[in-house]
């Protein structure tokens, strides 16, 4: 991975989400990216590629997660903590090999499987000209995500080239701090170099945008049901010209 990530100390858990009074910030001078859905493709959103390359039938994969909650049993006890992201995924992938015969899938297997061919068609072009908008405008970039290496591998990360943009990447495949734990974003802070409250966070779990308010920050859910409109207002609170980010 080329991206050049600042070692950042672990602070010592907290008791508690703190809480504070808020008073007025300015533009952000930082932002900081979940990975999985927010910078990449989600896997809800190519339902019809998996089926096609895995030789299923047209609406097999009906779990639709965030842009149909209602579709997806497994996504909504995931979303009461009934079971992990980690979990929820674990399952997904079993149960996706299994349509085909192999029982023995997992999230990075599953992925190798119906993703991995380019990393760089796994990134969103619209985010990634985001990135380097921001960078033009000598805003900090940075990453922090529970499982990025976990689920893709350090071998096809490193062909990914937007990550080379990024200031920092925090990833708690390598800390074991997942988010919300109020030690992640504490990490990520530390990594960017900036206050909290400069910071933008943009996740797609509300849990995880909870935390990066807690911890002081200013912060964007990502609804993967408007991408172009999310992607606009992200821009629209950093200062940037949406026709410049090419």
């Amino acid at each position: 991975m080329n991206a050049q990530v600042r070692e950042a100390h672990t602070p010592q858990a907290s008791n508690g989400a703190p809480q504070r009074e808020r008073s007025a910030v300015g533009s952000p001078r930082g932002l900081l990216l979940d990975f999985g859905s927010v910078i990449s493709v989600s896997i809800f959103e190519r339902h019809a590629e998996t089926e096609k390359i895995l030789g299923l039938a047209t609406g097999t994969l009906r779990w639709l997660g965030p842009l149909a909650p209602e579709s997806d049993e497994l996504w909504r006890a995931m979303l009461t903590n009934q079971i992990s992201e980690r979990d929820y995924w674990a399952l997904r992938s079993k149960e996706t090999g299994e349509l085909i015969g192999e029982p023995d899938w997992d999230m990075p297997t599953m992925l190798k499987r119906v993703r991995q061919l380019d990393p760089n068609t796994v990134v969103r072009p619209q985010m990634a000209a985001l990135v380097r908008s921001a960078r033009r405008r000598q805003l900090k970039v940075g990453i922090l995500s529970n499982e990025l290496a976990l689920f893709y591998g350090e071998k096809f990360l490193a062909g990914m080239q937007v990550l080379s943009e990024f200031d920092a990447i925090v990833d708690a495949t390598h800390n074991g701090i997942l988010k919300p734990d109020p030690r992640a974003y504490a990490l990520a802070v530390d990594a960017l170099g900036l206050p909290a409250e400069q910071i933008l966070f943009v996740d797609d779990q509300f849990r995880n945008i909870e935390g990066g308010w807690h911890a002081g920050m200013q912060t964007h859910y990502f609804d993967l049901r408007d991408v172009p409109g999310n992607i606009a207002a992200i821009a629209a609170r950093l200062g940037l010209d949406a026709g410049a980010m090419v």
